[in-house]
């Protein structure tokens, strides 16, 4: 231990991460440091974020409060505003301990990591690397690892064939999805490196004993239907917890965890206080609590607006359209620019050449609400919110999450102004049209056209 026989804590984000992960079963990937981990620690089965972006989500996960109660929640468009005065970070509260706080990208751990809350803080944290603390001085660290964010990179000493990928039933079977997501599971395994260069440091220092570690995301994968949506792609992450000789090795734990939980366990565990304003709750420890369902939101991700609410429980969700006039698939530059399928899936549709599950996601409007079963359908592609049979688990749902909305005091219920949305609106378009003519692309390309391309860059 610290001289002062308190444990270091540290959060080792994967950005843009689902849990698809040899631990977790998945095949053709392989995750070798990642699933050590694991088998000294605890895994986590059902643990969520509280929103599908980084901005929002991260300004939970730093605060342990809800994003939507603080104006947090429309990604990126707070970042001038201080953080409200009542509010503390996690930081903060390590700090005023006695803690050294640190954020670093790595390995090399020589660059600050990555923030981007939806507010701006001077010094979060106070350096980049736990080795400029002072002698014997516990530290609270992040430790940003970029790899599985998009623009996605290739592994060349571990390549993964696009034909032994497992695809959720939502995409077409066709070679760039296969491809695309094949990619995706090599970024993992470049990720997985890096966890193994953190954790053989933590040990050539001596120090991986009296050090809680915390294996998390962001939020799930850059995928379509999954980052920035409410279904379980978008917000199911990995989470591992790791401490040696205190934590129940190899333990595989299906407790509901939530994003806003990760900051008062953390403090739990290390014996700081937590501060009244959080709305999270310990789930290890003397005084962890179980809870029965996650709640999360979804609202203006880059310049396309959209208001999405849910609630989960370990058998069933209930995702809220406040928008549901708006296609699921309205245009964003962000997933235009990167996912190949968000160009292939309508061409694909044009064509007559996708199934009814892939099909649902392409229609011109929404249903206000969606209630999926996830022991019998995983995949969130059956909606029973229309069904007579399941009317009596969408009441008992959509009245929880009515008292949600109402006892957190959801600032989404406010719109943005006119001029922030047409501020944002401008900028995505402004952004887009540039990144397309950097490419040598017409922004106006049509899907055709724009497959072809995909298909030179990525198959060739």
């Amino acid at each position: 231990m610290p001289a002062d026989n308190r444990p270091n804590v540290l959060w080792i984000y994967g950005e843009d991460l689902s849990p698809d992960l040899g631990c977790y079963g998945t095949p053709a990937v392989s995750t070798p440091n990642i699933d050590r981990l694991a088998s000294e620690g605890i895994r986590h089965t059902q643990a969520f974020v509280t929103a599908p972006v980084c901005s929002a989500s991260r300004s939970a996960l730093i605060t342990g409060a809800w994003q939507t109660h603080f104006d947090a929640h429309n990604h990126r468009s707070n970042r001038d505003r201080p953080l409200r005065a009542d509010l503390k970070l996690v930081t903060d509260c390590f700090r005023e301990a006695g803690y050294f706080t640190c954020n670093s990208q790595g390995p090399p751990f020589d660059r600050p990591g990555k923030t981007d809350f939806n507010f701006r803080r001077v010094n979060p944290f106070d350096g980049v690397d736990w080795s400029e603390r002072a002698p014997g001085q516990p530290f609270y660290g992040q430790v940003n690892i970029t790899d599985a964010h998009r623009v996605f990179q290739p592994d060349p000493e571990s390549p993964i064939p696009p034909e032994e990928v497992e695809l959720p039933p939502y995409y077409p079977d066709h070679p760039l999805t296969r491809r695309d997501w094949a990619l995706y599971l090599e970024s993992i395994q470049l990720l997985d490196r890096k966890v193994g260069q953190v954790l053989a440091r933590l040990e050539a220092e001596g120090i991986a004993e009296e050090t809680i570690i915390f294996f998390l995301s962001d939020h799930g994968r850059a995928h379509p239907r999954c980052k920035q949506f409410l279904y379980d792609g978008g917000l199911r992450m990995p989470l591992v917890v790791r401490w040696p000789g205190r934590l129940e090795a190899g333990l595989v734990s299906d407790r509901l965890v939530s994003g806003v939980d990760l900051a008062p366990t953390s403090l739990a565990l290390a014996g700081v206080e937590i501060p009244r304003h959080v709305q999270g709750q310990v789930f290890l420890g003397p005084g962890a609590v179980d809870r029965d369902a996650v709640y999360a939101a979804r609202d203006r991700c880059d310049g396309t607006d959209d208001r999405i609410r849910c609630i989960r429980t370990r058998r069933h969700k209930l995702i809220r359209n406040f928008q549901p006039d708006r296609p699921y698939m309205q245009f964003n530059g962000y997933k235009k620019l990167q996912y190949p399928l968000w160009t292939l899936m309508p061409l694909l549709a044009a064509r007559g050449e996708l199934s009814p599950a892939q099909q649902s996601f392409l229609a011109p409007t929404r249903p206000r609400e969606e209630l999926y079963d996830l022991e019998a359908d995983p995949h969130e592609v059956n909606n029973l919110a229309g069904d007579p049979a399941h009317e009596a688990v969408r009441s008992r749902l959509a009245e929880r999450l009515d008292a949600w909305i109402a006892e957190t005091g959801d600032m989404g219920e406010r719109p943005e102004s006119a001029e922030v949305r047409a501020y944002w609106d401008e900028h995505m378009a402004a952004g887009f049209g540039r990144a397309m003519e950097g490419r040598g692309l017409s922004p106006e390309i049509g899907d055709a056209d724009y497959v072809k391309w995909w298909e030179g860059l990525l198959l060739a």
